[in-house]
């Protein structure tokens, strides 16, 4: 627990606790890690408030995501409000050169900031960016090749600095003279921001920002006197003479200064993260050296672990709940991307570097919803090029020994100071291959794609569990050790055109190998058949995750485990935990007989005490209104099994307590999309403005990706839950086995992969 209450309160009149009176994010444990400094609330206070801040502290996932998503009742309007109020003598030096920074895009409320948006947001998207690849691509080369004969290097001073820079200023169309004077105006702005600094150093700093507010708008006095030149800019300059209304001055001459110290700071400043993360994790680095497909997984995984961007802020502007806690009208909210990042009810081994995680690009670092960064894709783009020219021409670079991480202080943003590395050149690749230098490998613009992050593993045992199910023992290639995973976890099995999840199911006492339990389906899809009938020990496969979408809450006071055949996969692993743990539960296991029930030895001799065995053949059939009869408060019921089970569980769960029921189904029983049977549906995204159709052969998803609509998605059959969207209005034909039938009943949710509208109109909060 945190403690006894600090004898302080909250503008609520709450308590606040001693670790949250004790919180600073100016100095100190924050500074240096802080997903690390918020581990304590994450598990006990996940929404504290601080004092020594004056804000309430947000810190897992699905509460960031929540404040992200809500634009309305949770404003950007104090993004860019100085953490530290300027001193009098400060101001006047701010007066002296007119400074007047009012809303820029981060910070402007709706509906301007969307019709804002929707009139410049053409250059940003990937068809538009490509032509920016080959710049970035020569740039990079030119200078490794200043560095690569040297043996030694400030990665930071050398590289990193300088070219995000000079791709942001070609992007924006502004001259790259005074790019070290536009350096330190950026270093002052984010001090000014989100520092603080004593009042003999405001006054310094305050100095570099009046110059770069008149910089910047010298600078765009110039394109708005004569508007024909190329970059993002210019478009604005022009979109402000087609609608002064909506793009007008004074946004223009705040979104200069801005952009000038955004576009470019976040991405030197993530890139150099990506690189401190990879060399301090050699086998990371050396696989993407040895496999250079793996660089956008590697860079979004990165970003999760490093993103540039630590944390953000919002205002409520009416009373809220956010993670059961009450914000107040006007209340501030520090929402800390970087916990979100690490949050393990999110993220499997969360505190892991692992450039295999398939889902990596859910991350917070470039925010949610609409005010999601749109820049995002420059970013990735850059990244990619230069994790690609560094493992080809210097795969041998290390960091050199006896520094540490030094970051410019403040609480939103985080970079390295410097990154110096050494290598032998006698050893650079290119001198054995010249050709090397002119290599590189483009990569389509966006996210990741899901088909390429696939880790390699080895067969290294199979067992016949029972009739027609095998259990395969997994191993990695190169004999490091698997990723550790939790009760309820999957992985995807890729082989050929066939790719299936089964659950994992190994004992916890065998780490570094996976293993899944897999029942031969004749009626199936073919792709448990494919596995039973060529698989043979030695071979390899490809898999992703793992990942659960079927987590066990491990705070209730009773459990009532439920498995009908395969089933017992995900069930076995929950009470394999549950009994770690010295937690009460009881374990149904049903089957035709003992001979087709996979793992039956293993769960009684693990599970003894605890096991209720149902085998039809011998009559003791399961009576699954008994097994469930006493569902009170504190009790979770957890169930895998036939369709049947899991239907009449749902029927029977309407009258226990909210969110006692989880379940998880073997498939979803649907056919797929027929053109022929469907109807055509429009759907108003409500947080973008934007309206789309929805035609009777593309799914919703389908839709809203290629709208640009960063919405994830993994299993695309209604079983995983990844691709939800909120309904804010219309009747949804649910076709998922995700959402129980309450659920349902509530219309909130829509599984974007299958559900479709009933109607003609859907509205969502996307």
């Amino acid at each position: 627990m945190s403690g006894p209450p600090s004898g302080m309160v909250s503008p609520t009149g709450c308590p606040v606790s001693e670790r949250a009176a004790a919180f600073t994010p100016f100095e100190g444990d924050y500074q240096l890690d802080p997903a690390e400094a918020l581990r304590w609330a994450r598990a006990q206070e996940p929404v504290f408030y601080s004092p020594q801040l004056g804000y309430w502290v947000v810190t897992r996932y699905e509460d960031v995501k929540a404040v992200f998503r809500d634009n309305i009742l949770f404003s950007p309007a104090n993004a860019l409000e100085k953490v530290t109020p300027l001193t009098p003598e400060a101001a006047k030096v701010l007066e002296r050169y007119n400074y007047k920074l009012e809303r820029t895009m981060v910070n402007e409320d709706e509906p301007q900031h969307m019709e804002r948006r929707r009139l410049l947001m053409d250059a940003f998207i990937p068809e538009k960016l490509e032509k920016h690849e080959p710049m970035v691509r020569e740039l990079t080369r030119a200078y490794v090749d200043r560095i690569v004969d040297r043996g030694h290097a400030d990665l930071v001073k050398d590289i990193f600095y300088e070219i995000p820079l000079t791709v942001a200023l070609h992007f924006l169309g502004v001259p790259e003279e005074g790019v070290e004077k536009l350096r330190r105006f950026a270093v002052a702005h984010t001090l000014n921001t989100w520092g603080r600094p004593t009042p003999e150093e405001q006054l310094e700093i305050v100095e570099n920002v009046g110059q770069f507010w008149q910089t910047a708008n010298e600078i765009l006095d110039t394109m708005i006197a004569d508007p024909t030149g190329e970059g993002w800019m210019y478009d604005t300059v022009r979109e402000h003479r087609k609608h002064p209304d909506i793009v007008t001055e004074s946004y223009m001459r705040s979104m200069m200064m801005a952009i000038l110290a955004a576009a470019h700071e976040t991405t030197s400043n993530a890139t150099a993260n990506a690189f401190w993360i990879l060399l301090n994790n050699r086998n990371a680095w050396d696989e993407i050296c040895e496999n250079p497909a793996l660089i956008p997984s590697a860079v979004e995984e990165c970003l999760r672990m490093g993103g540039s961007i630590v944390a953000w802020r919002r205002v409520a502007t009416d009373e809220a709940q956010v993670g059961g806690v009450t914000i107040p009208k006007g209340g501030k909210l520090f929402i800390v991307q970087a916990s979100a990042n690490q949050d393990a009810a999110h993220w499997e081994n969360p505190d892991e570097v692992d450039i295999y995680r398939d889902n990596a690009a859910e991350h917070m670092s470039f925010g949610y919803g609409a005010h999601q960064c749109m820049g995002k894709n420059i970013a990735r783009m850059e990244m990619r090029v230069f994790l690609e020219e560094f493992t080809r021409r210097l795969p041998h670079m290390k960091l050199a020994g006896g520094q540490r991480f030094e970051n410019l202080p403040n609480i939103s943003f985080r970079g390295p100071s410097h990154i110096h590395v050494e290598w032998d050149p006698a050893e650079n690749p290119e001198r054995r291959d010249p050709a090397l230098r002119e290599g590189g490998v483009v990569f389509p613009i966006g996210a990741p794609v899901r088909d390429d992050i696939l880790r390699r593993v080895r067969v290294q045992e199979i067992v016949e569990e029972a009739e027609g199910v095998k259990r395969f023992v997994l191993a990695d290639l190169s004999g490091r050790d698997l990723p550790r995973w939790s009760p309820g976890s999957h992985i995807d099995v890729v082989a050929g055109d066939v790719r299936r999840k089964y659950s994992l199911c190994g004992p916890p006492d065998t780490p570094g190998t996976l293993e899944i339990s897999i029942l031969r389906e004749e009626d199936g899809q073919g792709g448990s058949k494919h596995l039973h009938d060529t698989l043979k020990p030695g071979d390899t496969l490809s898999i992703a995750g793992p990942k659960n979408h079927f987590r066990l809450d491990e705070t209730a006071e009773r459990y009532v485990l439920i498995a009908g055949g395969i089933g017992i996969t995900p069930i076995l692993a929950m009470a394999d935990r549950l009994k770690a743990r010295g937690l009460p539960y009881v374990l149904h296991y049903c089957g035709r007989s003992r001979g087709t029930m996979a793992l039956v030895s293993r769960v009684l001799r693990d599970h003894g005490g605890a096991v209720r065995l149902h085998v039809a053949d011998e009559g003791t059939r399961l009576d699954l209104a008994e097994a469930v009869a006493d569902v009170a408060p504190g009790t979770q019921v957890y169930c895998c099994g036939p369709e049947r089970m899991l239907d009449a569980l749902q029927d029977m769960a309407e009258h226990w307590p909210d969110g006692a029921l989880h379940f998880e189904y073997f498939s979803t029983g649907a056919s797929g999309l027929d053109p022929a049977k469907e109807h055509a549906f429009t759907v108003e995204l409500r947080d973008s403005d934007l309206t789309v159709e929805v035609p009777a052969d593309r799914t919703l998803y389908d839709v809203l990706k290629s709208t640009g609509i960063d919405i994830p998605m993994e299993c695309g059959e209604g079983l995983c839950g990844t691709c939800e969207a909120r309904v804010v209005e219309g009747e949804v034909d649910h076709r998922d086995r995700v959402l129980s039938k309450a659920e349902r009943a509530k219309g909130e949710r829509i599984m974007s992969c299958c559900s479709r509208a009933k109607g003609k109109k859907l509205v969502l909060g996307l």
